[in-house]
């Protein structure tokens, strides 16, 4: 009765905008479809015809028997496993200590400024570099691939949301002043909740280069994971390996993907 009742509200205009907003999601996916399958049958064709070497490219067919050999030797789930739980904690810390690093810089202001050149520095820095310190530091392990995602995303985090908690309209941060808030009042009521943009932004951007930073981790000190796998398929000239571990690593990341968009909607429609 209540469903009936706000369906009779809709104007015709919102219908035709609803309808037309749920044909483009279609059209999008299918299109989207359309290009995997037809770019994965023209390698397909391109390997069976000659054009390129199998050997070297491998082939759509060949991926999903490496895939399938994975998986009917119980390896499969336990890579994957591996790489997403790597993935997660280092997302998970450098994100939270990159906002906790960020909040402290805008609490003090004069050590924000102390700090800048080296964040800046520490940012320049590529990161592949600091993997022989993380090994001799910590040991082929674990903890040095964890060190290495924490240490890809954290200062990205840190000047993302830094940047983003300066942006906040200084009239809002004066009204409550002259109100006589205190400074973590202004940092709850406004400086934190018009920064969840910004947040879900660096959320979206950790995400790859949590991955990117595990991927590297497990290149240098691994034994287990896509990123080992991959390593060890081009060591031994099994490209069909080395192509079936990165589409693995594809799968993970869209899924991950999708796992913060769907936390950015419930963001969204928690400040609605």
């Amino acid at each position: 009765m209540i469903i009936a009742r706000r369906q009779s509200v809709i104007s015709p205009a919102r219908r035709r905008y609803l309808r037309k907003r749920t044909v483009e999601r279609w059209l999008v996916a299918g299109v989207r479809l359309i290009l995997v399958a037809g770019a994965l049958l023209l390698w397909e064709h391109a390997a069976r015809a000659g054009w390129i070497n199998s050997f070297i490219m491998s082939q759509p067919t060949r991926i999903w028997a490496a895939i399938v050999n994975l998986y009917n030797r119980g390896e499969l789930f336990h890579h994957l496993w591996i790489t997403v739980w790597e993935t997660t904690v280092g997302f998970t810390v450098g994100t939270l200590g990159g906002i906790g690093i960020a909040t402290l810089l805008w609490w003090s202001p004069f050590w924000s400024k102390v700090c800048d050149p080296f964040i800046v520095m520490l940012n320049s820095i590529p990161k592949v570099a600091l993997g022989p310190i993380f090994i001799v530091w910590l040991g082929t392990n674990t903890t040095a691939v964890l060190a290495m995602a924490v240490a890809v995303s954290i200062i990205v985090t840190i000047m993302m949301v830094f940047n983003g908690f300066k942006e906040v309209d200084s009239n809002q941060i004066r009204l409550l002043q002259s109100f006589g808030a205190s400074k973590r009042q202004i940092l709850t009521k406004v400086v934190l909740a018009a920064s969840i943009p910004t947040m879900i932004a660096a959320l979206k951007v950790n995400v790859g280069l949590s991955l990117v930073g595990t991927i590297v981790g497990e290149f240098l000190a691994s034994k287990a994971g896509l990123g080992f796998l991959i390593i060890y398929g081009g060591q031994v000239f099994n490209m069909h390996l080395v192509m079936a571990s990165v589409t693995l690593l594809l799968v993970v990341s869209v899924a991950l993907y999708y796992i913060v968009s769907a936390f950015e909607r419930w963001a969204v429609r928690g400040r609605e």
